[in-house]
């Protein structure tokens, strides 16, 4: 028999709150984090806006900020995350196996420092003539770079870091891995580390992801992508999925983590159960880097891998937390996928992309809107697509627009789609004995 894998605990650190109950309130609301960048002066990029984690820092979980002042944001984030969801399950102060008990991340990698690396260029900079430019000094970059940056610095922004600290912090023995699969990252995460408990391989898994790329290396990537909407003079409208006149994506940034136990290890312990997570499907579209197959292939193949793997009928899914970006292709390709899973039920089962709120947080996205499927069944509420106003032919679904809808939810389905190809369709619900 399969082992089944129950979620015992959440957590969340996001620009629409860092706190579950208080995210799952503003979203209900229909707020937008959405606001001009504070992290550097984005005066001169053609985005000006994002969705910024504010006025949070480690002290919310005890933590002294100063000790993690060389770790990076996303570390810090996905720590945050991961304290919340530990105190959630239970587990703080618990008594567990640390050999069975494991970390799957699915975390972006951290920043470059922007000012110590432009110390560091003009330090090498030649002075032959009288003025800067004239040639570059190798020697004398290298020399400022030892005499300015922290030693731990470059190992900081790996990937593997955020799982290296969430398992030293909490004794975690068990598999320690990170995924790095773009917008898909957390999603697929979630997906493997259900695998490696259903194997026997663990007990608990922390699953999740984190991401900040809200620095002017990524603002400038996605600029030059044109994935960015450009709405400057009206931040919160800014992120519009599947309306008509969407022209691109908001980036936000944070971390989601949740406590995935297999089901007869968390009754033994009493823990509270949120739902149960059924179904995990990944692919790969194989195709362009950065563009979406036209025909949908690796959102339908993940999207009917995730409802065989819960053993449901595709009619079963009462919502879907779309991907939704707000980029022209990515919601008309979405829309597509979903019609060619369900058939005629697409038109009769309610779509919402919450990204319209927290804006995209790219690795850490699929996680956090994991943790929105899963408040969804508890309240029998589904968030909003917010800033829906012109309806696109190409996008003819029931997209929840601008108010959230009371309505009985016993399964969703959450979609997480990645440059490089990635696909990933998780399916939570509600828990029955």
């Amino acid at each position: 028999m399969r082992r089944r894998i129950v979620i015992t605990g959440l957590g969340l650190v996001t620009p629409l709150g860092t706190e579950v109950e208080a995210v799952w309130k503003r979203l209900l609301a229909g707020e937008s984090a959405v606001d001009y960048i504070s992290l550097f002066d984005a005066g001169n990029f053609p985005t000006k806006i994002a969705a910024e984690v504010r006025g949070w820092d480690l002290s919310a979980i005890g933590e002294d900020p100063a000790k993690w002042q060389h770790q990076d944001r996303h570390t810090q984030f996905a720590v945050g995350a991961a304290h919340q969801a530990m105190k959630d399950a239970g587990l703080l102060d618990a008594k567990y196996d640390p050999t069975r008990f494991g970390v799957y991340t699915g975390s972006g990698e951290g920043k470059q420092d922007f000012g110590l690396l432009t110390e560091m260029i003009l330090a090498g900079l030649k002075n032959d003539s009288g003025g800067v430019g004239q040639g570059f000094d190798p020697g004398a970059y290298i020399e400022k770079g030892l005499a300015i940056l922290h030693p731990t610095q470059e190992l900081e922004q790996e990937p593997s870091m955020p799982a290296a600290h969430i398992a030293a912090m909490f004794d975690l023995r068990g598999p320690n891995i990170n995924c790095l699969t773009a917008c898909a990252a957390s999603s697929q995460a979630i997906g493997e580390a259900a695998e490696i408990i259903r194997r026997g391989e663990a007990d608990v898994m922390v699953a999740g992801g984190a991401h900040s790329m809200i620095h002017p290396f990524g603002v400038t990537g996605f600029n030059l992508l044109t994935a960015l909407s450009t709405s400057n003079d009206e931040p919160k409208r800014a992120s519009r999925p599947f309306d008509k006149n969407r022209n691109g994506f908001v980036l936000g940034e944070g971390a989601a983590i949740i406590i995935l136990e297999e089901l007869e290890h968390a009754k033994k312990r009493g823990a509270k159960i949120y739902a149960e997570l059924a179904g995990y499907g990944a692919t790969a579209d194989a195709y362009r880097i950065t563009d979406i197959h036209p025909e949908a292939r690796g959102p339908i193949g993940c999207f009917k891998m995730a409802i065989e793997d819960a053993g449901i009928d595709r009619h079963a899914v009462q919502y879907v937390n779309a991907h939704g970006t707000s980029t022209s292709v990515n919601d008309r390709v979405e829309t597509m996928a979903i019609k060619a899973v369900m058939g005629d039920h697409a038109y009769k089962v309610p779509v919402s992309s919450t990204k319209s709120m927290t804006g995209h947080l790219i690795g850490a996205a699929g996680a956090s809107e994991t943790i929105y499927c899963i408040m969804a069944i508890r309240d029998n509420i589904l968030p909003p697509t917010i800033n829906y106003e012109t309806p696109d032919p190409e996008c003819d679904l029931d997209y929840i627009p601008n108010k959230a809808r009371e309505t009985k939810c016993d399964i969703a389905a959450t979609n997480s789609f990645g440059f490089g190809g990635q696909n990933v369709t998780l399916i939570v619900r509600r828990f029955v004995d």
